[in-house]
């Protein structure tokens, strides 16, 4: 229960009732003095917040899709990693619908700004907005039954810090949801090899793995395992 008050005061201070409102990143915890391996392969540079045209997206039922695979339902909470323009955070809204929540999160200030305008625009009510920081996803403990990373873990610049401060944000049974593109590393995709091993270093556990050419790269579940790597004890993956 605790987790679901700090969640709800959290969805609290982050409602939209202006663009200006993008809660700005708060201040790493202790554990932020922590040193985490940096990645062993290029990380891909961000060129855009938007991986596709929507109308395309939709043609091909994408969201729909990887909602039905991650069997998002009614008055769930989720959170939209790289949210960018929120061609997903709509879509989950109104998936999770008027008893679920969404909280969408990107590193621009920029493009969460043109996406509260569209949720003002739209009259979404359950969708806050909060600013991350390429480390650390900024998100409240205990509070998610799914976490969504969609085309965009390849641009994730300090991924074993990020992933290991995911990792308490999960509610019980919570999993992450990841799209990705098999593409060259360095290439705006990650192969899916290289994506297990990154997880699996933090202690994350794959429940499933489904190449999709609809959705333009493949599906990939985790929850966490039974314990998180201790920081100094996390290996980095040889992208070779």
């Amino acid at each position: 229960m605790a987790g679901v008050r700090t969640l709800l005061m959290v969805m609290a201070a982050l409602a939209l009732t202006g663009c200006e409102q993008v809660l700005p990143p708060t201040a790493l915890q202790p554990e932020g003095e922590f040193v985490f391996p940096a990645p062993d392969r290029p990380v891909a540079k961000v060129v855009s917040n938007e991986f596709s045209n929507e109308d395309a997206r939709d043609e091909r039922g994408e969201a729909q899709v990887v909602m039905d695979l991650a069997n998002i339902r009614a008055g769930m909470t989720v959170a939209d990693i790289g949210a960018g323009e929120g061609y997903y955070t709509v879509r989950l809204a109104e998936r999770v619908g008027k008893d679920g929540r969404v909280l969408a999160q990107d590193i621009s200030r920029e493009a969460l700004e043109r996406l509260g305008r569209r949720v003002e625009r739209e009259r979404l009510e359950n969708i806050s907005i909060k600013l991350g920081e390429p480390a650390d996803p900024q998100l409240p403990p205990d509070s998610f039954d799914r976490i969504f990373m969609v085309h965009m873990y390849h641009e994730v610049t300090d991924p074993y810090a990020f992933l290991w401060r995911m990792w308490p944000a999960l509610n019980a049974g919570g999993q992450i949801i990841v799209v990705e593109s098999e593409s060259p590393v360095g290439r705006h995709g990650l192969p899916h090899t290289l994506l297990f091993c990154e997880f699996e270093a933090i202690g994350y556990t794959l429940i499933e793995y489904l190449e999709r050419p609809d959705i333009k790269g493949y599906y990939a579940r985790f929850e966490r395992g039974k314990k998180r790597t201790e920081p100094e004890a996390i290996n980095a993956c040889n992208a070779g």
